[in-house]
């Protein structure tokens, strides 16, 4: 496998011998866990934005990418003009221009009419590289005939447990100019952009766009609106481009570039930027007139400056998801079967963030005021992961899929409700409804975000679920029509129980449990009704279970049967809480029972198989348990199986019921030995020789883990669909399977796979793919960096446990509003804790079986210290 970023699983070593977190910074101030050299750019785009804001892509060399802000994906939409460039005149020399980006890659070169790049004529630094830390990455571009080096800091607030600021509309532009030479250099950074509000990848009209120029003590910038478009219009916003201007800065700018044939329009502006660096004012009549804001500053011989610019948006007009396609819903995905979950319909539901950022140059100037405190928030909330000796692929793939949050993926509607796809194509949504089975599998907004979880919660129980039990495993929009997909998802259902028992943990909310509890007991019963999961109620899933796969297992099974089993023993915690201690016992008696059966009858000394079990009678089957046309035809003789497979995650119940404390589910060494059957078998370095029918996300020398194996006697002649496939969050659910079953060297090599396919080269490392880009299941990678920091809190008693695990390093905790730290002291005393961001009732810490009762007071709030004696 070729890759400059290859990562030793053991030190974390790139192939050019840096570290990850060790990488060269030339700022001294950012932590960064990765590198990437000039051959692996081409596919990096770095969301910058905030939580259900949409955002615009950095890409790996320098270029601004994906402009997704209309409330649609976007991939590859950006404006016709949308660059930065730099002048630089060295003191006593001659001035020369360069586009703020390194060199287009030779795939770029060749087109019908020269090359297909944007702004491909216009001279570039010679040598790029890129490092990152999500959300922070660095564009380092250097050139031997440019009198200064540049290195372009791109971020987004984004700190742990602070919603309201991980949501803010803004993307940080810092263009940082090194002078390593003997004279002063007067340089200016220009940012221009065309008008292209009404374009949003889908559309494209135009409504009277206009570019006005606006002043703020400290800041100056350009507001780009089109006031004629209806105020309805989903594509209709507003966008300032903004840019610090502290003392001794000098600021110009254009609102529009000269109307001018033949690319003259493009000289006219490079040479007005070349003769002195300050831009003249142009009139325009063009239906998208392009803004130019540019600062000069005198960069000292040795020294340095900074130019930032911030870009900050608002556009209101966010639609629902709806399961009918409109005339104009343009890009929808539709699947092999006919279905299509992407469209968007006609209800306007707006955004949260709209609300709370209406007007774009106010936030800009918000935003300018606090920055330096955003940054710190931001880096410090970094550097708690960066800065922990967990393995350094693994902080990388937890934090780099954390851009999933800042994608289209996610949204907040006006009203406040968070939803998300499962991931996003290139133009709309796929798969819509917060799908609970593929959101099951991700821990990081409970333990992380625990407003997105707990809206999460509170749609899936308040909304979603009838009186029945049943949860449409698809929440329908507006939430009007939230039961609207009647059709119940057997592991998805039993994962809400576990999410509920997870929020309910970190926050210690009896109220919030006891308003859900009532539906989550009825989802729970749903199991037992005639022609249902368990309807001879033993604790195993016999019935037709439809599922993350896409069909109906028929029969019991690992995968279904380990969330049944995680669900039943959250349900008996949950139901002792509310006091309904007979409705507990009896949860506990199906657990042991069914746990019992499983190993029993469905271990078969390696791993875990399915028993098919045909329906003779269709018609005794429970409503809302089948597909009419997504699972097998023929109920009496049922395809598209699981079977005798060995799953990749067979066991994702005990996953997730170990990372939300539920102990085990299954006897231990039965579950060591699947997992590593799974790794034996699943995993192959290599997929040249791989035959598979459908979606392929790994390829030719690359290393993976299957969905599924069969030895040719005992595969199904039609299995589940996607068997033959490669997917991230399943591979992510079984290595941190493996570490939590002590096998840390078959783990780490399954997630090293994984991040060496995503090495920017090939793939983009902040868009982890399944149906869908920036898929929602990839953010189960956070499970294993949470496993291997070994700290838990619990809210109900206000408990910190870190539990004993190799390493000295610092100890990442967090409790979904709160996060911090605890490092172990190598002489005396016990270590140190420290509360980064957020506020933690802590009634006790309990380090290695050893409970220390908290100092008074036992509220600590951001900044405290405690050295544990």
């Amino acid at each position: 496998m070729s890759s400059s970023v290859r990562t030793d699983p053991g030190t974390g070593t790139t192939d050019a011998g840096c570290p990850p977190g060790a990488a060269p910074d030339r700022t001294g101030t950012w932590p960064t866990l990765r590198r990437f050299d000039a051959a692996h750019l081409q596919r990096i785009s770095l969301p910058l934005g905030g939580i259900g804001t949409g955002v615009v892509g950095l890409g790996g060399r320098g270029d601004l990418r994906d402009f997704e802000l209309g409330n649609r994906p976007a991939k590859g939409f950006r404006p016709q003009t949308a660059f930065v460039a730099v002048r630089a005149k060295p003191e006593g020399g001659a001035a020369q221009a360069r586009l703020a980006e390194g060199p287009l890659p030779l795939e770029a070169y060749e087109g019908a009419f020269g090359s297909p790049a944007p702004h491909h004529g216009l001279p570039r630094f010679a040598d790029c590289a890129f490092e990152t830390a999500y959300p922070l990455g660095q564009v380092l571009l250097s050139d031997p005939d440019f009198p200064v080096r540049l290195t372009i800091q791109g971020f987004n607030p984004f700190v742990f447990g602070d919603v309201e600021t991980s949501s803010m509309p803004v993307a940080v532009l810092r263009y940082r100019l090194d002078n390593p030479g003997a004279v002063p250099v007067e340089t200016t950074v220009a940012f221009s952009l065309s008008n292209f509000i009404g374009a949003d990848g889908t559309r494209n009209r135009t409504g009277g766009n206009r570019n006005d120029y606006r002043e703020a003590s400290g800041l100056a910038g350009v507001v780009l609106s089109a006031p004629e478009l209806p105020d309805s219009a989903e594509e209709n916003g507003t966008v300032a481009l903004s840019v610090l201007a502290p003392p001794g800065t000098r600021i110009s700018h254009r609102t529009g570039w000269a109307d001018l044939i033949w690319g003259n329009s493009l000289l006219d502006f490079w040479d007005d930027l070349l003769d002195d660096g300050i831009l003249s004012e142009r009139k325009s009549a063009v239906p998208r007139p392009v803004a130019s804001l540019a600062a000069t500053v005198n960069v000292p011989a040795g020294g340095s400056a900074d130019v930032t610019f911030l870009l900050t948006w608002n556009f209101p007009n966010r639609r629902a998801w709806s399961m009918q396609a409109d005339q104009d819903d343009a890009g929808a995905v539709a699947d092999e079967w006919g279905e299509n979950t992407g469209h968007y319909g006609r209800t306007v539901i707006g955004n949260a963030y709209s609300l709370a950022h209406p007007d774009p140059w106010q936030t800009a100037i918000a935003v300018a005021g606090r920055l330096p405190d955003l940054e710190e928030a931001t880096v410090a909330a970094v550097r708690a992961v960066v800065d922990t000796d967990v393995p350094a692929v693994i902080r990388e793939a937890a934090l780099s899929n954390l851009s999933t949050l800042r994608s289209q993926t996610v949204f907040a509607s006006a009203a406040g409700d968070y939803y998300g796809w499962e991931g996003v194509g290139n133009r709309s949504g796929s798969c819509h409804g917060t799908c609970t089975h593929v959101w099951g599998y991700e821990f990081a907004t409970s333990l992380l975000f625990a407003p997105i979880a707990r809206s999460f919660r509170t749609t899936q129980y308040a909304r979603s679920t009838d009186e029945s039990g049943l949860m449409s495993f698809r929440t329908g929009l507006p939430v009007e029509q939230a039961r609207e997909w009647r059709l119940a998802a057997a592991d998805g259902q039993m994962a809400c129980i576990v999410h509920l028992y997870l929020d309910w943990r970190l926050s210690g909310d009896v109220e919030f449990l006891t308003a859900l509890w009532p539906a989550a007991r009825r989802s729970l019963e749903f199991c037992w009704v005639p022609g249902g999961w368990d309807a001879d109620r033993d604790g195993v899933m016999e019935g037709v279970q439809h599922n993350t796969m896409d069909v109906e297992y028929y029969g019991p099974n690992p995968q279904m049967g380990s969330w049944y089993l995680a669900a039943l023993r959250a349900a008996e915690e949950l139901a002792t809480e509310v006091g309904e201690h007979d409705f507990a016992s009896y949860c506990g008696e199906l657990f042991r029972s069914g746990s019992a059966w499983l190993d029993e009858f469905l271990f078969n000394g390696s791993y875990y198989v399915h028993q098919v079990r045909p329906v003779a009678d269709p018609a005794t089957i429970a409503p809302g348990l089948r597909h009419d046309s997504m699972g097998a035809g023929d109920t009496a003789d049922p395809d598209l199986q699981l079977a005798d497979g060995c799953l990749v995650d067979q066991l994702v119940g005990q996953y997730a019921a170990d990372v939300v404390g539920l102990g085990p589910l299954l006897d231990p060494g039965h579950v060591a030995s699947a997992l590593r059957t799974v790794h034996d078998r699943n995993f192959r370095r290599g997929f040249g020789h791989h035959f598979n029918p459908m979606r392929s996300f790994v390829l030719g020398d690359e290393s993976g883990t299957l969905m599924a194996t069969y030895s040719r006697a005992d595969r199904p002649e039609r299995p589940f669909p996607y068997f033959s496939e490669v997917m991230t969050g399943f591979e992510y659910t079984a290595a941190t399977g493996l570490l939590q079953a002590g096998d840390t060297a078959a783990a780490l090599e399954m997630i090293a796979a994984i991040r060496e396919r995503y090495d920017g080269a090939r793939r983009n490392p902040f868009d982890e793919a399944e149906c869908g880009r920036h898929y929602a299941r990839a953010m189960a990678s956070w499970s294993a960096f949470a496993f291997l920091n070994g700290t838990c809190y619990d809210g109900r008693t206000g408990t910190l446990v870190v539990e004993d695990r190799p390493g000295d390093g610092p100890r990442f905790w967090s409790t979904g509003t709160a996060f911090g730290t605890f490092t172990p002291h190598e002489g005396g005393g016990a270590g140190t804790l420290r509360v980064v961001s957020g506020t933690v009732e802590l009634e006790r810490l309990v380090i290695s079986g050893d409970a220390r009762p908290s100092p008074e007071p036992n509220t600590l709030g951001p900044g405290s210290v405690w050295v544990v004696p």
